[in-house]
């Protein structure tokens, strides 16, 4: 007989044959079965993990991106002398001439917009409750500019009044019980100047729009004012804390780095989005191998009852195979017939693997509302993990991974119990049959 093309239809169709085990060698059906099932199973949850973690890391950029800046410029701190006691104290930096500079920083290539700002801390008071806000001083132009701060979607009230009151973030309305309309007391500590020294300012405004920026952190604490206001409020006439500034790629800020220093000048610093969250980004990332990894030992570990079946399925055809050989089959077939056994295991579980974890992930927001309504909401809490709900983004490289690695284990188990039948001696296999 002459030795047959590799992979040749005939192998396959005696794979075939021995996958579909009959009544008396059902244990081999069975482990076939377990090991079908094992590996579907640890595909679907490599999937949905990497498109929730995937998803996770996206609206948290996206929430990053839509209420706060790209990056700013700020100027140094300054040190100053006392002329008559000789005590240094150091002057947080400030932007004189802030509508050139943002004029200058507009000019940079690749910078969409400019915005300068002014911030401070305060204490918002408001039906016998308070909360401590920052207060960002911001023209109404470029508030409305923020999509995550002005989507109608998530906001209420009217921002063509901004000149005339305050937004503030849901979080602090719904604390302080305020709706559009209210008016919240705002306790700057550093206030008028007096004879005998500065004193708090007590300013009453109305909140004329109550946005929610998708992140618990900024709607719980921040509120915009106009920013001549805050300059008056805040001591800062003719004056501005930083510019913010929009790229084109936020993903790249950084590099638009040394020029933004160059255009701004000198004594002015940069400080970024990835600056402020890298850290976190990181740990994200870290988290991401880590998943991978431990997921993948549940596909190694599922992928293992392949050999399993193997084993027992060249034990019990044993005599096929030393008829197989003794008509002129050759170790090449043989082998190859046994990793086809394996492999069709492995391809039809990873392809089932593949189909769960795509539709758990496409309906991850639903079953976390489902979770909520039966836990009374606790399965998520917003206030621990920064966002409002759990995303799901499907990448097209995170689904390649989880087949490429289910694939892979699958073919690699499989070679030793086929390398096992191919060195099967047909002597010893037909010697008591």
């Amino acid at each position: 007989m002459a030795a047959t093309r590799p992979f040749s239809r005939f192998e396959f169709m005696i794979a075939w044959r021995y996958l579909r085990a009959r009544r008396a060698e059902g244990g081999v059906s069975v482990m076939t079965w377990i090991s079908l099932i094992g590996i579907a199973l640890g595909v679907m949850a490599l999937i949905a993990t990497l498109a929730v973690r995937a998803g996770f890391r996206a609206e948290f950029v996206d929430t990053i991106l839509g209420a706060n800046a790209h990056t700013t410029v700020y100027m140094a701190p300054q040190r100053v002398t006392n002329a008559f006691t000789d005590d240094v104290y150091i002057v947080p930096g400030r932007i004189a001439d802030y509508e050139e500079m943002a004029a200058r920083l507009a000019a940079v290539p690749g910078v969409t917009r400019t915005a300068a700002v002014i911030k401070g801390q305060v204490m918002a008071s408001a039906n016998d409750a308070s909360n401590v806000a920052e207060v960002f001083g911001i023209s109404r132009a470029d508030l409305e500019a923020m999509e995550r701060i002005v989507d109608p979607a998530t906001s209420s009230g009217d921002l063509a009044r901004f000149e005339e009151g305050i937004a503030i973030g849901s979080g602090i309305a719904r604390e302080l019980g305020l709706g559009v309309g209210d008016r919240v007391r705002l306790i700057a500590p550093e206030g008028a100047r007096t004879a005998f020294g500065t004193t708090p300012r007590v300013n009453a405004y109305e909140v004329v729009f109550v946005f929610s920026a998708g992140r618990y952190d900024i709607d719980r604490t921040r509120i915009y004012m106009p920013l001549a206001e805050a300059q008056s409020y805040f001591n800062r006439e003719g004056v501005a804390d930083e510019i913010e500034i929009f790229v084109s790629d936020p993903e790249r800020v950084d590099d638009w780095t040394w020029p933004l220093l160059e255009a701004a000048g000198e004594g002015a610093q940069v400080w970024n989005w990835r600056n402020a969250s890298g850290s976190f980004l990181a740990a994200l990332d870290m988290e991401d191998d880590v998943m991978f990894v431990i997921l993948s030992v549940l596909v190694l570990i599922a992928s293992m009852n392949i050999t399993s079946g193997l084993i027992m399925l060249v034990k019990n055809k044993g005599r096929d195979i030393g008829i197989l050989r003794t008509m002129g089959l050759t170790e090449g077939s043989v082998l190859r017939v046994f990793f086809l056994c394996g492999a069709f295991t492995g391809v039809i579980g990873t392809a089932a693997g593949v189909v769960l974890g795509v539709l758990l992930a496409l309906n991850v927001e639903n079953i976390m509302a489902a979770l909520n309504a039966l836990t009374g909401g606790g399965a998520w809490q917003p206030e621990v993990r920064g966002i409002y709900r759990l995303p799901a983004e499907l990448r097209l490289w995170d689904v390649g991974r989880a087949v490429g690695l289910s694939l892979a284990l699958s073919f690699i188990v499989t070679i030793f119990p086929a390398r096992r039948a191919a060195r099967m001696n047909p002597v010893e296999a037909l010697r008591y049959e």
